[in-house]
């Protein structure tokens, strides 16, 4: 997987793994915006961090949910630096959606679904941005856009 780094549009390599005891001291609310400790104890937590170091660049936390062939993102963040206009890092948080797909997807094949509940304001960036159907008070991907949503950032 590949985020840009946005000052000089360079390509760089990132990996996504199993949050562990050891980052929870680095993951501060100011910088991470929720409590990663409490959410490890709801869901499954993962960390994207660049494969060349060790510095955490964002967080999802999943839920299965295997009896409706579904994978919901509880939590999704990139880091404070990473988020607005003057980020420095572009596509983190569509390669942590991929990722969640691909669970999905390896999980309960051509059924999978992977949804979320957005905050009102984020509604529209997910279906413009990520091509998320509207299901009321949840957005989800499935069928065709979840694969592309793969193709494009996890592949």
């Amino acid at each position: 997987m590949l985020i840009t780094r946005r000052e000089t549009g360079t390509n760089e390599e990132v990996q996504i793994t199993a949050l562990e005891d050891k980052d929870l001291k680095k993951l501060t609310q100011s910088r991470y915006f929720f409590d990663w400790k409490k959410a490890r104890e709801e869901g499954t937590v993962y960390k994207l961090s660049l494969v060349e170091g060790d510095d955490i660049l964002g967080l999802i936390s999943l839920i299965e949910v295997s009896v409706e062939k579904r994978v919901e993102i509880a939590l999704l963040c990139v880091s404070r630096e990473n988020k607005g206009r003057n980020k420095k890092y572009d596509t983190i948080a569509g390669c942590l959606i991929a990722f969640a797909c691909r669970i999905a997807l390896e999980a309960f094949g051509i059924d999978a679904c992977v949804s979320l509940i957005p905050k009102t304001e984020l509604k529209e960036h997910y279906k413009s941005k990520y091509n998320m159907l509207d299901g009321g008070w949840q957005m989800y991907l499935e069928g065709k856009s979840l694969k592309e949503i793969i193709i494009k950032h996890y592949i």
